[in-house]
């Protein structure tokens, strides 16, 4: 591919986020964002051992809790 086409029809070009490699979006790519299978697994593994975390505001964890509570109660009734 040359860089004469239009930017619009160009695949989009970024790094695998565990390896930093160039990775085209598209079939080409099949475990896109990632480079490989490989690295999606790793990333995968960093999820399972909380390395990876998604932060939230505690209070909201526990309002959303009571919440869980409450309907909770009104199954079992």
């Amino acid at each position: 591919m040359t860089n004469d086409q239009p930017a619009s029809s160009r695949p989009i070009q970024l790094c695998c986020p565990i390896c930093k490699k160039n990775v085209e979006w598209s079939d080409a790519f099949p475990e896109r964002p990632f480079c490989s299978k490989r690295c999606k697994l790793i990333d995968l593994g960093d999820w399972a051992s909380e390395s990876h975390k998604i932060p939230v505001d505690p209070s909201i964890d526990d309002l959303m809790s009571g919440e869980l509570d409450i309907a909770e109660q009104t199954i079992k009734h």
